[in-house]
């Protein structure tokens, strides 16, 4: 449903995006993530058709962006990360410009209007000005604009920017109902803990690459072999550690109030054998949980963070000590 091959953009002598490919399935949500400066608002730019490529193509919907812009348009609900400025326009008059644009037949144009105006409730600032609206409802009604021709490709901008919780909420709810409409949805957010929350499959730029894409547990499994488990259990911790130390390729292991965790690069089987062993030695066992890296996590390992390795020798003989 999108597709991008090669695409490139230089301001100059400097690289903006260099040679991108990507393709995103229809029905995904695509969470698109990146420090400032990587590239991720020139791209969805070039997608929405506002900017040209300095090499490289891409489609949107079947459509080439390079060839047929008005057809791009057409089948794209595009969220900008910032606003604008409507002068002198109502928020009924702002939803009914874009309806006109869109060239919303008259007799259906009515109803696309009521219906983002519910799904968005805008019904409170139906004649405020645009200009006097706050930054949370003026994000919405962005997003409003993005959906008033029911495209079926949405790319949005930090849509989540200056929204409070429950409007996020509400956000999260309406792009799961979209995917489950079948529209293919692309994300730019620096939340990233929500990106987790929608995204079915991310993708990770850095300095104009791309650096990683998958859904997130593939994505996590690739930067980080090594799995981290807590065990919290009730007693007989010397014959959880014993067993523990049976796991393949364990890295390091630290027993503290009742809780065991350890690191290992194994695989599920392992950590199902794991369990099966300390069941049938009847050790009382209240909770048995791998802890999922999160989109933190993984962004700062593709991009290169400083994080200071552990020293896994000494942790195991403090662990040993604290039995």
């Amino acid at each position: 449903m999108i597709k991008l091959v090669n695409f490139t953009k230089r301001y100059g002598n400097r690289v903006a995006v260099d040679h991108l490919n990507l393709v995103i399935e229809p029905g995904e949500i695509f969470g698109f993530v990146g420090p400032n400066g990587a590239g991720k608002t020139t791209t969805i730019r070039f997608l929405a058709t506002l900017i040209k490529a300095s090499e490289g193509e891409a489609w949107v919907g079947g459509h080439s962006v390079v060839r047929e812009p008005l057809a791009v348009r057409r089948v794209l609900g595009y969220m900008p990360d910032t606003f604008g400025a409507y002068l002198g326009m109502r928020v009924k008059d702002f939803l009914n410009f874009f309806a006109e644009l869109h060239r919303i037949p008259l007799p259906l144009r009515k109803r696309s209007v009521e219906w983002v105006t519910e799904r968005l409730e805008l019904g409170g600032v139906w004649n405020e000005y645009v200009t006097r609206l706050s930054r949370g409802m003026k994000q919405r009604l962005s997003l409003a604009q993005a959906l008033i021709h029911d495209p079926p490709v949405l790319i949005l901008d930090e849509p989540a920017s200056g929204l409070d919780p429950r409007a996020r909420i509400e956000l999260r709810r309406l792009l799961l109902e979209l995917k489950d409409a079948g529209k293919t949805i692309l994300i730019s957010s620096h939340i990233l803990a929500e990106l987790a929350d929608w995204s079915t499959t991310v993708g990770i730029i850095h300095r104009g690459k791309l650096l990683l894409k998958g859904p997130l547990p593939v994505v996590a499994q690739q930067l980080r072999p090594v799995r981290r488990v807590h065990i919290r259990f009730g007693r007989d911790a010397g014959t959880v550690l014993q067993a523990i130390e049976s796991m393949p390729r364990l890295r390091w292991v630290l027993p503290q109030n009742g809780v065991v965790t350890f690191e290992f690069e194994g695989s599920d089987e392992d950590l199902a054998g794991l369990l099966r062993r300390l069941v049938s030695s009847e050790v009382p066992i209240y909770s048995f949980a791998e802890e999922e890296p999160s989109l933190e996590d993984i962004f700062l390992l593709a991009t290169g963070s400083d994080e200071i390795p552990l020293d896994h020798d000494r942790q195991r003989e403090e662990a040993r000590a604290n039995l």
